[in-house]
Parts: C-alpha cells; structure tokens; sequence
C-alpha cells in the first residue's frame, strides 16, 4: 500500500513538471514567435476573442490579392487595347471615307479604282481579324502576368514551376516581339495616308492664303493623286487644280478622314509601345521563373541531403545504444 501511494505521488509530480514544462515553452513560443515548429497555442481570454472577431479579415484579404495583381501588365494591356482599338475604328472608317472621295472627285471611271477598292475592302476585313487577334492575345498575356506575379510572390501556397510553364512563357516573349517588329510596319503604313492628306491639305491652305486667293495664278496650283499609285496614270481627272481642289478640302469626308488617318496612326504607335511594354514584362518574368526554378531545385536537393545527414545520424545513435 506504501508503495502504491509512493509510485501515485510520483506521477503526480511528474505530470506536474511535464505540464509545467509545457507552458514555459508555449510562453516562449508566445513570446517569441520566430520560433516555430510547435504545436502549442496560447489560450485566448475574453479580450483577445473579441478582438479577434473584431479583426480586419476581410481587408487583409483584398491587400493579399491587390498584392497579386500585375500591375505592370494590366497598363500594357490598356494601352495595348486603347491602341488597337483606335487605329481599327478610325482606319475603318477613314477607308470608306477615302473611297468616297476618290469616286467623286479623283476617279469618276470605276474601272479605274477597282482593283483599290478590293484592297481596301480587304484591308477592312484584316482589320476586322486583327482587332478580334489582339482582343484575345491580350487578355491571354494579362493572365500570364497573373500567374507569374503569383507564382513569384508565391501567393497561393507552395510555389512549383514547371518545364512547360517556362516554355510557354518564352514562346510568349517571342511570340510579341514578332508582333512588335509587324506593328512598327504597321506603324509606318499607317503614316503614307496621313502623308497623303497633309499634302492636299498644304496645298489648299496655300489656295486660301491671302497672297494667292483671287489671282490667276489660283488655278494652277494642282494635286495630282496619280503621282502615289493608288489610282492608275491613265485614270480621270486624275488631278484637281484651284477653286475645285478648295472645295474638295471643304467636305466633310476629306476633314473627317484626314483627322481619321491621324488617329489610327497614334493608334498604331500606342500599340507598339504597348507591345515593347509586354517584352520587357514577360522577359523579366521568364528570368524571375527560370531563377526560381533553380532556387527551388536547390532547397529541394539540400533538404533531401540534410533528410539523409538525419537519417545517419539516428543510425548512429541507435548503434551506439546497441552497444551500450
């Protein structure tokens, strides 16, 4: 009985000590939360549910994803949209209008302008393709940048790229830089109109300059529309001169056309930079993916050594215990 009441008060004080050893370290735990690797938790009192009812979750959310949006590639998308979308509807538009004026004044024949009027309406369905093409490409290249800001700030938990992820991304990268290369073409073939109208629009400002309004010398200053190539050299008139060249200026399809042809033309331009945008933002993903890949092969190999310098030593020790 003496000994049965002895072993019950050692237990007692053992389980005293093993719990008291327990809060010492969940107070230093508590305390210094740098150390992890624990499973003990602080009770919280009436004070600290309250206040954790009471805490911002919602608000830590919404800073959690705005700090996964990307930002950078969200501009280039705007400006790339902007872009594509101005010189679409303003070229569109400003094609139909030039074919206006050339039946009407520049080429009365149709025979003459037909094989231009087909350009044009093909020109108008390219439109068509290349506003649907960058529509989609550029909500692609947006959610790209999602997944990479993402991936990089490892936002949604364990971070894992793979071969194929990184491929894509450096198809991304050469993909929009031979976008970028056409529309710089685009760019400068979108300026000969542009180039086009400024002459005729030059030439009528000098017919309604006051040195030359009213002289004889009015109807000799001519625009002679055959000298581009757009309508043959045996096409009629052909060539406007003086009072006829003013009035033409004076239409609301050469001002509305003119100022068109401007608009696609900085429309072209926004995409280009938009497009030099996305280079420079995929380019430094795909080094960010390729460094993290190789950062995360090397932890992953350095845990699997360190698992093994574990796995050696606990060999060891029992071993050593063996003997003892």
């Amino acid at each position: 009985m003496e000994t049965a009441a002895e072993e019950n008060t050692e237990q007692s004080q053992e389980r005293k000590v093993n719990s008291r050893a327990e809060m010492e370290i969940g107070r230093y735990h508590w305390m210094y939360p740098g150390s992890k690797n624990h499973q003990y938790r602080p009770v919280p009192t009436l004070g600290d549910r309250a206040s954790l009812l009471s805490s911002p979750g919602c608000f830590e959310c919404c800073i959690k994803c705005l700090g996964g949006v990307p930002y950078a590639s969200l501009v280039a998308t705007i400006l790339c949209f902007s872009g594509v979308a101005l010189f679409c509807g303003c070229g569109h538009v400003a094609l139909a209008g030039t074919v206006a004026i050339l039946e009407q004044h520049f080429s009365t024949n149709t025979s003459d302008h037909a094989l231009l009027s087909e350009v044009i309406q093909l020109m108008q369905y390219v439109i068509y393709g290349i506003a649907s093409f960058f529509f989609l490409y550029g909500i692609i290249l947006l959610a790209e940048g999602f997944y990479t800001t993402s991936a990089v700030k490892e936002l949604h938990g364990e971070f894992k790229t793979t071969a194929c992820g990184r491929c894509i991304s450096g198809m991304f990268v050469f993909l929009t830089y031979v976008l970028g290369v056409a529309w710089l073409g685009v760019f400068g073939f979108s300026a000969v109109p542009v180039f086009m109208f400024y002459n005729i629009w030059s030439t009528c400002e000098v017919i309604k300059s006051p040195q030359t309004n009213g002289t004889a010398g009015v109807e000799q200053i001519c625009v002679d529309i055959r000298q581009y190539g757009i309508i043959p050299w045996n096409a009629f008139p052909g060539r406007i001169c003086g009072s006829a060249l003013e009035n033409i200026c004076n239409t609301s399809e050469f001002y509305m056309s003119y100022h068109l042809f401007i608009v696609a033309c900085a429309g072209a331009g926004a995409t280009v930079i938009a497009l030099i945008h996305f280079l420079m933002i995929l380019s430094s993903n795909w080094a960010y993916l390729k460094d993290a890949s190789k950062m995360q092969a090397y932890q992953d190999i350095k845990a699997k050594e360190e698992q093994e310098l574990q796995d050696i030593q606990s060999r060891s020790k029992e071993q050593l215990n063996s003997y003892t």
